[in-house]
């Protein structure tokens, strides 16, 4: 199965559905060396955060699609959680089948191995509940990952830190990294923008969007990284139509998320402990 999502997805970026998305106007793009949506290829080789950073892959099995998004390492106990968008997790009520993680990917191959997902975590009320906005300052989720013997970090490195932020909490340079598909965009290079965020709604965890990016098909997932710290996941596009494009970061909130990293981390560990051998 896996074979089949890399030819389809990875290796014939036209597998991802292809939405319009205007341009970021010019005077917005930070970015150097932008392009029309405020993106431009990280320079090789990889290294630190954009190491860390890959692709998540997986299957919607009632609509009989491939999904391609992104996701990061992050530090913890087990050296085996991946953060990434919760909708590459689990959508329209159901869960995503075959998942797996492919840190450092590149040019098409996999240099750091495929790790499939064993274990996924996504806030209740995004899993019970049928997409609205409302949902989007919860779109945020965990993978646990397994592959032999070893933890993911003992190939990619420790992973990075994460930084909760609150409601109202406005950062300026942030860093997106994913793995943009569809029309001018490969869908195997890792790409970055830089972007300044506000707040976006008045209530819940808060959600922060950005006017300097404009993200593409396959770059949900992807870390926002401020100060070497995973400050937000890219969640989506102008979910509100706005005239002249925007993309949307979910928060890493105490509450929502650092419970679910938690208990995540908690089950990753238990996990590990019931498969070493015994002396």
């Amino acid at each position: 199965m896996l074979r089949l999502v890399l030819s389809l997805v990875l290796l014939d970026p036209a597998a991802v559905t292809e939405v319009f998305l205007r341009d970021v106007p010019a005077s917005r793009i930070l970015t150097p060396d932008g392009d029309r949506l405020g993106y431009a290829p990280v320079p090789r080789p990889y290294t630190g955060a954009r190491r860390l950073t890959g692709v998540l892959l997986g299957r919607d099995p009632v609509a009989k699609t491939d999904v391609l998004c992104g996701g990061t390492v992050i530090g913890s106990r087990s050296r085996s959680l991946v953060l990434t968008a919760a909708h590459c997790i689990y959508r329209n009520g159901r869960p995503l089948e075959h998942l797996a993680f492919l840190p450092g990917f590149d040019r098409g191959r996999p240099k750091l191995g495929v790790w499939p997902v064993v274990r996924a975590w996504v806030p209740a009320r995004w899993r019970d509940r049928p997409y609205s906005p409302d949902l989007l300052p919860y779109d945020v989720g965990l993978v646990g990952v397994a592959h032999g013997k070893h933890p993911l970090e003992s190939v990619t490195g420790r992973g990075l830190k994460t930084m909760p932020t609150a409601r109202g909490t406005e950062l300026r340079g942030l860093e997106l990294l994913g793995y943009p598909a569809g029309k001018g965009y490969p869908g195997t290079t890792l790409y970055r923008c830089v972007g300044d965020t506000v707040e976006a709604v008045s209530k819940g965890p808060g959600l922060m969007v950005t006017h300097n990016c404009h993200a593409s098909a396959g770059g949900s997932g992807g870390p926002a990284l401020y100060g070497g710290a995973v400050a937000g996941v890219v969640s989506s596009s102008s979910p509100l139509r706005d005239a002249e494009g925007y993309t949307v970061l979910t928060r890493l909130s105490e509450k929502v998320f650092g419970r679910m990293y938690a208990k995540a981390d908690r089950v990753m560990r238990r996990r590990a402990a019931t498969r070493r051998p015994m002396a």
